[in-house]
Formats: C-alpha cells, sequence, structure tokens
C-alpha cells in the first residue's frame, strides 16, 4: 500500500475539532424491525435514522460524520443488493450490513463479495449486531479520514491546466520530455515549463512525490464501470 505520509502530512488536518455522532441507517420495511434496532442502536450511543425503502433511503443527504447502513436484503420496491450495487459508485463510506430473514447463503456470499462488512440472519444475535455495527462505522471513519487527508491534493490537481494534466500523466507514466514532446506536438522547451508548473502547483518535491501522488488520485479518476 502506498503511504500518503510523506507529502500528505504537510498539509493541516482538515477535520473539525468535534466529531459528529456516529450515524446508523435502518432500511427495513418491517416496522417493528426498525424499532428494535432504533432502541438498540441509541443505547450504544449511536444515531438511528429509520427508512422502509431504499428509495427514502436514497433522499437522505449523506451524514456529515462516520455512517453505516443496516439493510434488509428484501425490499418493496429497489432490493437490498441493487442498492448495494448503486451505493458502491455514490456513497464512498458508507459500510453496509445485511440482515436477512431467509439465510440464503449464496445471496450472502454474493453481497460480501460486493463488499458487504457481514450478512445477519434473523433473529441475530445481539452481541453480533453490536460488533457488525461498530466495524462499519470504524471502516467508514478510516474512509473519512482518507478523504480529508486527499482533498487538498484533489484541489492541486484541479489546479492544473488540461495541458499540465496530459504533461503530468506521461511524466508518471515514465516517458522522457522529448517523448512527451513528440507525442503532444510541442517543443521540449515547452514541456519542460508545463512540468515545472506541475511540479509546483502539485508542491511535489521529486518525480517519486508526483508518481505517488497521482497513484493516490488515480481511483477518484477513473470512470465509474
Amino acid at each position: 500500500m502506498l503511504s500518503t505520509h510523506s507529502f500528505l502530512a504537510r498539509e493541516p488536518d482538515p477535520r473539525p475539532a468535534s466529531t459528529p455522532v456516529p450515524v446508523v441507517y435502518v432500511v427495513d420495511d418491517d416496522v417493528s424491525v426498525r424499532e428494535s434496532l432504533e432502541l438498540v442502536i441509541r443505547h450504544a450511543g449511536w444515531q438511528p435514522v429509520l427508512l422502509a425503502s431504499a428509495q427514502a433511503f436514497l433522499y437522505q443527504p449523506r451524514a456529515a460524520g462516520p455512517s453505516c447502513l443496516l439493510l434488509d436484503v428484501n425490499l418493496p420496491d429497489l432490493n437490498g443488493l441493487d442498492l448495494q450495487a448503486r451505493l458502491a459508485g455514490e456513497r464512498l463510506g458508507m459500510p453496509i450490513v445485511f440482515i436477512t430473514g431467509y439465510g440464503d447463503v449464496p445471496l450472502a456470499v454474493r453481497a460480501m463479495k460486493a463488499g458487504a462488512v457481514e450478512v445477519l440472519t434473523k433473529p441475530y444475535d445481539g452481541d453480533a449486531l453490536l460488533r457488525a455495527i461498530a466495524d462499519a462505522l470504524g471502516r467508514s471513519r478510516c474512509a473519512l479520514d482518507e478523504e480529508a487527508r486527499l482533498q487538498p491534493l484533489r484541489e492541486r490537481h484541479a489546479s492544473l491546466s488540461p495541458r499540465e494534466r496530459e504533461v503530468l500523466a506521461l511524466v508518471v507514466a515514465g516517458r522522457l520530455n522529448k517523448q512527451i514532446a513528440a507525442e503532444l506536438g510541442i517543443s521540449e522547451i515547452t514541456i519542460k515549463a508545463h512540468r515545472g508548473r506541475v511540479m509546483r502547483k502539485m508542491k511535489a518535491r521529486s518525480l517519486a512525490d508526483l508518481v505517488k501522488m497521482a497513484a493516490l488520485l488515480a481511483p477518484a479518476d477513473r470512470p465509474n464501470d
């Protein structure tokens, strides 16, 4: 795994001094299930948000702090697995704990392969539920911390001109200045000037720094599948 500390540590910590209470979204069409989970979640010190459908969840604004989703598989509109697939590209840092009344092993395998923290079968053990929620909120907290650390880097990347981004991509791909000049159809002197501006704007102290920065930015730059 690439370390972000060498150059991201130079940025001020963008996180607020106080951390919001973690939010646990519960999406289940059974009102009795929602009410029982509300009591458990509140008693653990988290903030429950109760919803009867996947569509209702999609209308909810994203929580400011750590959050996770307790999601029933069988829902009246969009089912749990379809919602999981939709959230994969829309709400990063939203770990999912599935709850199901059927104990469907292939379904559980599919959910876990798609990134679910846990799949619990009704009636589920209370301690197992709390452990799963705590694990999910921990993952959410880590994802948000990483997002906060990367935000200044993304802002620096956004400040590059389209040409500078082209040069950056070719530089980190290992191209020499003369190769970049030939590929872009401009002079080598101009490439050197662009390269210097890229280094300054990205606050990279070396080519190795620049390569690491580009690697960290790459997941956000990839198109959705």
